[in-house]
């Protein structure tokens, strides 16, 4: 019985401290696409000739960051709903 009512406890999330964890959760993926970025630019003025490479890591290393944003995103809007 009490595990029920720490569940319901648990999901009452107060939206102003949902679009507050948000805010910060996506700090980490903003800073992850601008090493990812500036690792690319870096890489490229010293080895022109492996940009197709590094273009394509940076791509899904891009896509991964952004799932990070994009799940945070997802789990505001389910708490701002409950």
């Amino acid at each position: 019985m009490s595990n029920l009512v720490l569940a319901q406890e648990a999901a009452n999330i107060n939206p102003g401290l949902a679009l507050i964890g948000y805010g910060l959760g996506a700090i980490g993926p903003g800073i992850g696409v601008g090493i990812i970025w500036a690792a690319v630019i870096n890489g490229t003025a010293r080895q022109p000739e492996a940009q197709g490479k590094l273009m394509n890591i940076a791509w899904t290393t891009f896509v991964l960051t952004e799932v990070l944003a994009l799940i945070g995103l997802v789990l505001f809007f389910i708490a701002y709903a409950a």
